[in-house]
């Protein structure tokens, strides 16, 4: 069996994959895509040190700063971890707020043109003479279906798509990731999935955020994101995700430190409504009202488990 917890970021992923690792003896997969960049830290909300001593944690700080770990390569390497953590009669729980990469890791993936830098890098020097909106018109000129459900700021998704258009109609194939997708995907096999769903008050949600974007800053974003510059300087891409974005603006004497903390706490709410927006297309999730770390949620949570748990892992349960 595999557990899935998603759920918009700050509700609580992390405290409910520990609360079901601890009583199933279970092992947490991060799907995360920027917590798996080593040195990226304080803007990550990844698990402190005692939380991983809690138990078992895999994908983070598994990937240097200046590369990019692809959702393929993230499913070539995450599918034998879960593999892996079964055979050893342990749980996995795959917690994290990336939803390319989990619908890749449960679903598959097309079978779509392998990357072309020089074509990427053509591109993102295109945005930056002509405007972030410029990548998003061209793909709907491509791909208006894909277009719809990638955000115009999304650079990363935006080249990709892009990509897999040029290139595919370069190599004589279909031209669209959205017909990409329906092709020769490999869903996951040999698991029963039950997937979580946090779905905490909004207005608490957003509360949650506020304090957790403004904390980032109080413990040493713009520090670390300072030493970050100085060391890979615009080739480690994290530096423009959320909370890092704006931590580089007051570096460069864009923003205020203030500003910079408003606007981070903008982004990620931002953030937050996509991703509900992306996990409510998730099939068969059974959606929990409340915050991974309300007992009653992860009481909840644990009976649903519970409830789907192969008989044999009830009675190993029962003998320890």
């Amino acid at each position: 069996m595999l557990v899935v917890i998603l759920g918009p970021t700050a509700s609580g992923k992390t405290a409910l994959s520990l609360a079901l690792a601890e009583k199933f003896a279970g092992e947490v997969v991060n799907c995360d895509s920027v917590a798996m960049v080593r040195e990226f830290d304080l803007g990550t909300a990844k698990p402190t040190a005692e939380e991983r001593g809690r138990a078992r944690h895999h994908f983070f700080d598994c990937v240097h700063p200046t590369e990019y770990i692809t959702a393929g390569e993230y499913v070539r390497q995450a599918r034998p971890v879960l593999a892996e953590i079964s055979q050893r009669h342990h749980l996995p729980i795959v917690a994290g707020g990336t939803g390319l990469y989990l619908r890749a890791l449960l679903e598959g993936l097309f079978l779509g043109p392998q990357r072309s830098e020089e074509l990427r890098e053509r591109l993102r020097e295109s945005a930056a003479r002509r405007g972030q909106d410029h990548l998003h018109r061209m793909l709907r000129r491509l791909d208006d279906e894909t277009a719809g459900k990638i955000h115009a700021n999304d650079t990363p998704k935006l080249i990709r798509a892009i990509e897999v258009c040029l290139m595919s109609r370069k190599n004589g194939l279909r031209g669209k990731m959205s017909e990409l997708w329906q092709q020769g995907r490999d869903a996951l096999r040999g698991f029963r999935v039950v997937r979580l769903g946090l779905d905490p008050d909004r207005g608490a949600l957003y509360e949650r955020i506020n304090q957790r974007a403004r904390q980032m800053f109080e413990s040493g974003l713009i520090e670390e994101t300072k030493s970050l510059l100085e060391k890979y300087g615009a080739a480690a891409r994290p530096l423009g995700s959320l909370g890092y974005k704006q931590a580089v603006q007051v570096v460069h004497g864009e923003l205020t430190r203030e500003q910079a903390v408003q606007a981070a706490q903008q982004a990620h709410r931002n953030y937050a409504k996509r991703q509900m927006t992306w996990f409510r297309r998730e099939p068969e999730v059974c959606w929990l009202r409340g915050f991974g770390d309300d007992v009653g949620v992860q009481s909840e949570a644990a009976a649903r488990v519970e409830a789907s748990l192969p008989r044999r892992i009830h009675a190993d349960e029962r003998r320890s």
